[in-house]
């Protein structure tokens, strides 16, 4: 028997019928998740005690109460230096290095995050935009070619160059871009990189420099200086920060550009300044840190397990455990070994593969 008003009588204009199997699942309680600010206050403390450890963490022999009365006597807060050598393994070495991985860490899990929810794509990361294959052809073009041009520069002009070549083709001459259009550019822009990266490592490079470039390739933050450290955390906080409070813009995008525009939100300029800004983020980490891969695809899936999918919630918390996650990836990387270092690109894809694999798996369930 159907009803003109209530359709069939198994079912309402209103909802399911009570005590159905679609009532039940309708009914299930979600699981309750913790405040946002008790989070974030958690994963600060908890970046802070990781950069406070991980400095001390090294093949060296040098104790915590060593490693820290140095660095505070370098900060003039009392403290007592080390000697020439071992100084320089702490202050020149070891904290420029966690500082950058720190940054690096937050930026790409940040863009990360935010590419996903501005092209609804899940699997969206920093890299979609073809940005990771420009900035390694660029550095492998300034290593191996012997090109007179400084790597992080080499690295971010090719980086740039890439993103306009994937905007290009994906806006096809109109303000309008299309998320599923970007993800093709994208994807055609990297294929292309790729294969002119490869060409130039095989046609050019030798012995003496190809450890460089496959470690550069792989992702690294060794040899991290000051300036670096300069560099990543200017960009992160120039360009993070801003990101990282476009949650509430990037929640109206949820239902599509249609209720988006409902909201105030001119769509075309927005998507066009999120995209650049988080490019630039992108580029200007990768060109000190090489390509680090699933830090900015795993890290906001685990984010949003923990605390919900809301952006406003998601951007700051995934920028934090990326930070997290990468300085111990990279004190993994420099001392699981011994004096073998192995690139942190290759801890976070050991990890990162199961963890991913895990996430989608308690998704479906």
């Amino acid at each position: 028997m159907t009803s003109p008003v209530t359709g069939p009588t198994t079912g309402s204009a209103t909802g399911p019928v009570p005590g159905s199997a679609a009532a039940q699942r309708t009914a299930r309680p979600r699981r309750a998740q913790p405040p946002a600010a008790v989070v974030g206050m958690a994963l600060a403390v908890l970046l802070v005690v990781s950069v406070g450890l991980a400095v001390t963490v090294g093949t060296s022999g040098l104790s915590f109460h060593e490693v820290w009365g140095d660095i505070l006597a370098h900060l003039g807060l009392g403290g007592t230096r080390l000697d020439r050598i071992d100084d320089g393994i702490v202050w020149d070495l070891r904290l420029p290095r966690v500082l950058t991985a720190a940054a690096v860490g937050a930026g790409l899990a940040l863009c990360g995050a935010l590419l996903q929810a501005l092209t609804r794509n899940p699997l969206a990361d920093p890299y979609l935009l073809g940005i990771s294959s420009g900035a390694s052809l660029g550095a492998v073009g300034v290593l191996v070619l012997q090109i007179g041009v400084a790597l992080p520069v080499a690295a971010f002009g090719g980086g740039a160059v890439s993103l306009a070549a994937t905007l290009l083709i994906a806006g096809s001459a109109t303000a309008r871009l299309d998320p599923s259009r970007i993800i093709l550019a994208g994807v055609a822009v990297s294929a292309c990189c790729g294969a002119a990266t490869s060409l130039v490592i095989v046609w050019s490079s030798d012995g003496d420099n190809y450890r460089e470039v496959l470690n550069w390739l792989l992702g690294s933050v060794a040899g991290s200086t000051w300036h670096s450290v300069a560099v990543t955390t200017g960009a992160l906080a120039l360009l993070g920060i801003p990101l990282a409070f476009a949650g509430r813009t990037l929640d109206a995008f949820t239902f599509g550009e249609t209720a988006a525009a409902s909201l105030g939100v001119h769509v075309a300029r927005t998507r066009w300044i999120l995209l650049g800004a988080s490019a630039m983020l992108t580029s200007a980490l990768v060109a000190y840190s090489g390509s680090i891969g699933f830090v900015g695809l795993v890290l906001p899936h685990i984010v949003r397990l923990i605390a919900g999918s809301a952006n406003r919630r998601l951007l700051p918390l995934s920028a934090l455990l990326g930070a997290v996650f990468l300085v111990w990836a990279d004190t993994l990387a420099r001392s699981a070994f011994g004096a073998q270092e192995l690139p942190v690109g290759v801890v976070t894809a050991l990890i990162g593969t199961p963890v991913f694999a895990m996430v989608l798996m308690r998704r479906k369930k």
